[in-house]
């Protein structure tokens, strides 16, 4: 159905609430994909060398914070964060405490933190996200605190 996400309703601005949680399904994090990102974006050796990475602040191979991202990104999009028209972003903060390894399995648990419905466009709001990227072992790797615009139900 057009406008869904992940299969559930879409939800406009005037459906969320200070507090709620929204918690997506799993990805596995693949060596190859870690590799085939850093060639392309961020070729640095720790993402792309296994001896290299042995020898440097993380102790082995690591993903790109950057890839992360990405796959972050993935998951709030196809089963995290349902939100009408779209996960639109106007900004945030963004940090990585762990890093990310290959074989980690990654969810993402987002929160709603404000609402803040726009004073000069009525159709549309802010919704504050801290979402949060945790490994199989309840580690944070990501913590994104997201401003998202939301539109208000037609």
């Amino acid at each position: 159905m057009a406008g869904e996400i992940g299969g559930e309703d879409p939800l406009y601005l005037d459906d969320l609430q200070v507090g709620q949680r929204f918690v997506s399904k799993t990805l596995l994090v693949d060596e190859a994909e870690i590799k085939a990102f850093a060639r392309q974006f961020d070729p640095q050796p720790f993402h792309l060398d296994e001896a290299a990475a042995k020898d440097s602040l993380f102790s082995g191979l690591v993903a790109s914070g950057w890839h992360t991202a990405a796959m972050t990104m993935r998951l709030l999009v196809e089963t995290g964060l349902p939100l009408a028209g779209g996960i639109i972003g106007a900004g945030g903060e963004l940090s990585w405490p762990r890093p990310t390894r290959p074989g980690d399995i990654l969810r993402v648990e987002s929160e709603v933190r404000e609402i803040i419905p726009s004073r000069s466009r009525s159709d549309r709001g802010v919704a504050l996200v801290r979402i949060v990227t945790l490994n199989q072992r309840d580690e944070e790797v990501q913590i994104l605190v997201a401003k998202l615009i939301v539109p208000r139900r037609p």
